[in-house]
Formats: C-alpha cells, sequence, structure tokens
C-alpha cells in the first residue's frame, strides 16, 4: 500500500468522515431519557449538553454535506430526537417532584398538630 503512485489513488474513493460528536449526541440522548427519572437533574443536563454538540454538528454538514456520511448524520438527527424527547420528560418529572414536595408541605403546615404528635 506504501507503493501507490498517483494513478493508483484513484482506486481508492474517498471515504466520508462521521460527524466528530454524533455518537456522543446519540448516547447523551438516550442516557437523558433513561436519566430523566433521577429527579429530572441527570436528563436534563445530559439533553442540554447533546444539544448543544447536535447543533454544532449540524451547522458543520450544512456548510460541508460532502464530508461527511450521512448514517452519522442520521445519528446526529436521532440523537436530537432522543434529547428533546429528553428535555421534555425532565422538565415534566422535575415539576412533578416539586408539586409532591410542595403538596406535602402544605399538608404538613395544615395540620401541625399530627406531625407533631409523631414526634412527642
Amino acid at each position: 500500500m506504501e507503493n501507490l503512485s498517483n494513478n493508483d489513488t484513484n482506486i481508492f474513493p474517498n471515504p466520508q468522515q462521521s460527524l466528530p460528536n454524533a455518537t456522543a449526541v446519540l448516547v447523551l440522548g438516550i442516557i437523558s431519557i433513561v436519566g430523566c427519572f433521577c429527579y429530572g437533574i441527570v436528563g436534563m443536563i445530559c439533553s442540554i449538553i447533546a444539544l448543544v454538540l447536535a447543533k454544532r454538528d449540524s451547522m458543520s454538514y450544512t456548510l460541508n454535506p460532502q464530508l461527511y456520511s450521512s448514517s452519522s448524520y442520521s445519528n446526529l438527527k436521532a440523537g436530537r430526537v432522543c434529547a428533546i424527547i429528553g428535555i421534555i420528560l425532565s422538565a415534566l418529572y422535575l415539576v412533578f417532584i416539586i408539586i409532591i414536595i410542595a403538596v406535602i408541605g402544605i399538608a404538613g403546615l395544615s395540620h401541625p398538630e399530627q406531625w407533631m404528635r409523631h414526634y412527642q
């Protein structure tokens, strides 16, 4: 392979690169869906990171689509969709947890004698 002349290099087509963060975006998007049940914090963080990386790679792809493979762009789009789903689920779960804590707090404040009776 080292003895290739200029004419022999045309035998091998120019391989397209994969987008640098396509796999990371896909993994972070999937983790964001799974991590949304960790009080919404883990899913929210992974979703935000995945969306930032997806935006950067999407801009790179739109500038030079011939440099990158279409399969890596498909992975990027799938990861972006997973990250959007993850951020929505994380936000809903976080709101749900806040409502539950508020309801328990209001219940404790409305009848403090019931709660204090258990500690005496």
